[in-house]
């Protein structure tokens, strides 16, 4: 006897929380993707007109930013859309797939840094000069600082309370971009307040900064992977799965437990004993309050599946046929 469960909360009522989930989405990463635009306008004028190659690397860096907003507000529509045909266990995993391009774009983002400023080392090792920058270059760099590590903030708690991963992950774009702005800065502020001598500054700082882009993205994108390959849920997760089914009396040997995730959401299969001799609507009512418990833990998008096995039982002595002993 083997059957899924199916018995959610009512429908309204999910696709109005989800509704309103992808509204608060929307709010921050169009919050977050106006501001990036202003700063990457800025910092490019900046760049520009301040003879600062990496207040232009900066640049490119916001703009991956921007870029990365475009991609949640995409993927976050189509991860909300209902079961359909095609999808029987929903489209969770759109947005886990958004946050993976985003790691990605994270750490392309950063091995640039790593090159720009590796190439102007080499350059200053070699006897080159470098440009001096000016100082609306250094002022685009403080005001990005100050404008990403606010946008972090903000974004960091809205994808918490949102439960998004893709917004998590954006956030932490912005605080890379906010590094990235640190190293640039203390570059810029050097080259101009220490002379040419030390213009190299503007390089090293760049390089330092763009491991700690490259280490944020490697985090992202770890629990991307271990999900798109079906990875199980955490080991304390799984003894909390069993310790509430066996919760419920007459049922025994919880096995071939089987766990992962969709998107934010959790996908749970498992096998239970029960006694052999209750009747079948007996069986069902034990196996949807499971089902009901589990999904007050984990969610009501909560995958379950359930199958009820007879406890096995060893026959008795006198049991047995003559014939068989």
């Amino acid at each position: 006897m083997f059957y899924i469960c199916k018995m959610n909360s009512p429908k309204g009522a999910d696709e109005i929380a989800n509704k309103i989930r992808e509204k608060g989405i929307y709010k921050v990463t169009i919050i977050g993707s106006m501001v990036n635009f202003m700063l990457v306008v800025f910092k490019f004028i900046a760049g520009i007109w301040g003879h600062s190659a990496a207040m232009i690397a900066d640049a490119v860096h916001s703009l991956s930013d921007f870029i990365t907003d475009v991609i949640v507000i995409i993927f976050v529509r189509i991860s909300n859309k209902p079961v359909d045909k095609g999808h029987d266990y929903g489209h969770g995993k759109y947005e886990t797939m958004a946050t993976a391009i985003i790691g990605s774009i994270l750490l392309l983002a950063g091995f640039g840094v790593l090159w720009n400023g590796a190439s102007e080392i080499i350059s200053f090792i070699k006897g080159e000069t470098l440009q001096s920058p000016r100082i609306l270059a250094l002022i685009a760099a403080i005001l990005s600082i100050i404008a990403k590590e606010i946008l972090y903030r903000y974004t960091v708690i809205k994808g918490k309370q949102l439960n998004s991963q893709a917004v998590t992950a954006n956030a932490w774009h912005h605080r890379s971009d906010a590094l990235s702005s640190i190293g640039t800065a203390i570059g810029i502020g050097g080259a101009i307040l220490l002379g040419d001598n030390w213009r190299v500054l503007d390089p090293i700082a760049a390089v330092i900064v763009s491991f700690f882009i490259m280490k944020v993205s490697i985090q992202l994108l770890i629990p991307c992977l271990d999900e798109l390959l079906e990875k199980s849920l955490p080991d304390d997760v799984e003894k909390e799965i069993e310790s509430i089914v066996t919760s419920f009396d007459g049922v025994k040997q919880p096995h071939n437990l089987r766990t992962r995730r969709i998107g934010n959401h959790y996908a749970i299969e498992i096998h239970i004993r029960m006694d052999g001799n209750i009747s079948l609507c007996e069986a069902h009512h034990t196996a949807t309050q499971i089902e009901n418990k589990l999904k007050d833990q984990y969610g009501q998008d909560t995958h379950i599946g359930i199958h009820v096995e007879p406890i096995k039982s060893i026959p008795k002595t006198e049991d047995i046929p003559a014939s068989n002993k």
